[in-house]
């Protein structure tokens, strides 16, 4: 409740004044919140034809948790789809960029096949969270997996890593 109130007097007055009596300029201040609140809503009625009756039913769970001198501050509220298995894949491609690249700088080149894409969306996306669990999921379906290999000299300076499936687990191979 606390928050709530110090958010609306950042949204109501354009400031914050702190404990000790210090005030904060929010007056040209763009506040994004996000919430997975009405996310089991938004897994039921996930199509393009329901998406009015999804977000009135979504703003109806928001309504029962925010007190309505809150909503009442807020602009606009946005209800996104649900993220399907290619915009796990697009975010997964992105998160390994910066894998992709740290192994540029020692030399190597990775690689994942369509198939190991497709179980590390599988393993990184949770309806309800969305994508949250996939850095993790990365860490330890690919990361963990290479640092032991890198640690135990299985893999060749200046070559190409290959992520793959075997069976029902994600493999690294040195080509």
């Amino acid at each position: 409740p606390d928050v709530f109130n110090i958010l609306l007097q950042v949204l109501d007055d354009g400031r914050l004044t702190d404990g000790q009596g210090r005030t904060v300029d929010f007056k040209n201040t763009v506040v994004i919140m996000t919430s997975n609140l009405g996310s089991d809503v938004i897994q039921d009625k996930h199509n393009e034809s329901q998406y009015d009756e999804m977000k009135n039913a979504v703003m109806g769970v928001v309504g029962q948790h925010f007190r309505p001198e809150f909503i009442n501050r807020v602009g606009d509220i946005v209800v996104f789809h649900p993220l399907g298995k290619e915009q796990i894949k697009s975010i997964a491609k992105i998160q390994l960029a910066s894998l992709r690249s740290r192994l540029a700088e020692k030399g190597y080149k990775l690689t994942l096949s369509g198939a190991a894409m497709d179980k590390l969306a599988e393993a990184g996306f949770d309806p309800v969270f969305g994508a949250r669990p996939l850095k993790r999921a990365i860490q330890v379906h690919i990361e963990n997996p290479l640092a032991q290999q890198l640690l135990a000299g299985h893999l060749l300076p200046e070559s190409t890593i290959r992520i793959d499936v075997d069976g029902d687990e994600l493999t690294v191979v040195n080509q």
